[in-house]
């Protein structure tokens, strides 16, 4: 096909006057123009497979989506038409380019109007009242006395260790070695105990390939009080086979996408059910100031994991409907801090945010998790604006209902409690949890865990919120509770805790058998001795040259273990233990 002639500057098609009029485009531009749109139809479906942007004009997303197709149309022209290599072509480009140029204008004029009427500086008092927070509660009152069966004393990282081993412990699936523990561990209400649960994910593209027909065999649940994981398998034939570890059609979003198109989704968060069938909680989210402003919660999709099956509930529905109460969290602690954010610096307005100040106060840098009520609750403490070392009071949020409750409480902020936790111990170099609030006696008490460096649990600490100088570990949760008693008398202030209720679970091996014998005795010369002081208690900690760990004892429990030197020969009695500190039952000094 012979090329064609165009003249653009109005002339009769031929090279002579300035010399210019005529331009020489490639052959059928329409043809062209044809194969540019259908390239940009199959691109922009590609792009929609990988990028799963919701249809709706509160979605970002979306125009990104369409200035991306947009892209592709303009490249396929500009590639088939000759333009790169003959400039004398661009006028015929920018003739065909101006329906396309008008939609991408009226795109990016709408993203631009959108984010200007969403924002803070128009809308500060709707962002103010995304939230609603009661600030007239009282701490004795409201939050009961501790109750340390439900008190959890392990963090993620700690959760995510156990979780770990207990995989690597399973013999009786073959095909175990083909998976390893997701990173994402959801903190839940299961059988009124406190628990973290976690799926699978594939150890590689290689194992993905060789098990994504079966899909994962099951799912652990780590509890968070006992310190025990679990992995829980699923019958043959009910493997999980929808999750975000998955790809293509099996892959959560997309399954999710191709069923609500114009839907908003938030992270989905795996959960049980009482009966301890496994789901995909699917946030659904809407922006509720301006276009893109004021993320929150209108209702979720709930995704059967095993057979991707779909079940659609509002906010409403999961706060009153009885049997969707094991439901514990449709707002992620990101998006509750954000929202409280809002309420706390903008609640006086724009300018007040950032002249003066008042009463302008936010979220700490941390956050945890509390079981309360059979609900989940969202901690953090709050800080005024100067953002200095102390907190003001803490804030509860309840993650299935967003209840929000602000408590007054002057003291320490998380962290600094835990590097004073730490630092009661830095002999043994641990690493402290990050603190969850309790009510110990009618005062606030920040609890921690104390870690080693395999994230295994091997001591307590107390820090008292408002007099944050009483600080206490221990290597069992009754010890440290005794000492934080003793040590807040020496303040001046009387507590009352029952000891004798507390049951102090094991971290590593199995409770003691009653029927058996369970104790050691162990012989040889000391090889290492230190000594720490613990809650106002003098610790010995001894190594012996015939055994690995060390053994620690009170000296109130036996005054001679302060004349122990390296090379004394000494004969300890204790519980079997898997433990790195064991404790001596008695000693013998020969």
């Amino acid at each position: 096909m012979d090329p064609i002639k165009v003249d653009f500057t109005g002339g009769s098609g031929s090279s002579g006057g300035s010399g210019k009029s005529a331009v020489i485009l490639p052959s059928n531009p329409v043809l062209k123009q044809i194969i540019a749109i259908v390239c940009a139809i199959v691109g922009g479906a590609i792009a929609y497979y990988f990028m799963l942007p919701a249809f709706n004009f509160k979605a970002i997303e979306m125009y990104e989506f369409f200035g991306t197709v947009l892209l592709i149309y303009f490249a396929v022209l500009l590639l088939l038409s000759g333009a790169m290599k003959n400039p004398e072509y661009v006028p015929y480009i920018k003739k065909r380019a101006i329906v396309p140029i008008v939609i991408a204008a009226v795109g990016v004029l709408i993203v631009l109007v959108g984010y200007i009427v969403s924002s803070v500086f128009f809308r500060a008092d709707s962002y103010s009242k995304i939230i609603s927070v009661d600030e007239n509660k009282t701490f004795a009152s409201d939050i009961k006395e501790v109750d340390f069966s439900a008190v959890p004393v392990l963090d993620n990282d700690a959760a995510a260790a156990l979780a770990k081993r207990t995989l690597g412990d399973i013999a009786s699936i073959g095909k175990i070695s083909q998976f390893e523990v997701a990173g994402d561990f959801t903190q839940i209400n299961y059988k009124n105990r406190p628990v973290r649960v976690t799926t699978l994910a594939y150890g590689d593209i290689f194992k993905w390939f060789k098990n994504t027909s079966s899909g994962f065999p099951g799912y652990i649940v780590v509890d968070m009080v006992t310190q025990k994981a679990e992995f829980v398998t699923l019958k043959e034939g009910s493997y999980m086979r929808y999750s975000p570890y998955e790809h293509f059609s099996k892959y959560l979003m997309r399954h999710l996408r191709f069923e609500y198109p114009t839907y908003m989704f938030g992270t989905p968060t795996f959960e049980i059910d009482e009966s301890g069938k496994p789901y995909w909680i699917c946030p659904v989210v809407d922006k509720t100031i301006g276009l893109f402003g004021g993320t929150d919660v209108k209702g979720a999709v709930l995704v059967d994991a095993v057979t991707g099956d779909f079940a659609e509930y509002t906010v409403d529905q999961i706060k009153n409907d009885a049997n969707l109460q094991w439901i514990d969290g449709i707002y992620s602690s990101q998006l509750l801090v954000e929202q409280y954010n809002y309420y706390g610096r903008y609640s006086g307005g724009f300018w007040n945010s950032v002249i003066g100040q008042s009463g302008v106060k936010g979220a700490t840098e941390g956050s945890n998790y509390l079981a309360l009520n059979d609900d989940v609750y969202m901690y953090t403490g709050v800080t005024s604006a100067g953002n200095d070392e102390a907190i003001i009071g803490f804030v509860l949020i309840n993650m299935r209902t967003k209840e929000a409750n602000f408590y007054k409480i002057s003291g320490a902020k998380e962290y600094s409690a835990a590097k004073s936790a730490q630092g009661a111990v830095q002999n043994f170099k641990y690493t402290a949890t990050f603190p969850i609030l309790l009510n110990i006696g009618g005062q606030p008490t920040y609890f921690m865990s104390l870690k080693d460096d395999s994230n295994l649990v091997k001591m307590y600490a107390m820090v008292n919120v408002e007099q944050y100088q009483v600080v206490v570990t221990g290597t069992k949760i009754s010890d440290c509770t005794e000492n934080y008693m003793n040590k807040l008398k020496e303040n001046g202030i009387n507590i009352s805790v029952d000891i004798d209720n507390i049951k102090d679970e094991p971290t590593d091996e199995p409770a003691p058998d009653a029927s058996k014998d369970n104790t050691e005795t162990v012989k040889g010369k000391v090889s290492d001795i230190r000594t720490a002081v613990i809650g106002g208690e003098s610790y010995y900690y001894i190594k012996l040259d015939s055994s690995e760990p060390y053994y620690y004892i009170k000296a109130s429990a036996d005054q001679r273990v302060v004349i122990l030197n390296k090379g004394d020969s000494v004969e300890i009695t204790f519980e079997k233990s898997k433990s790195e500190l064991i404790e001596i039952k008695s000693i013998k000094i020969k």
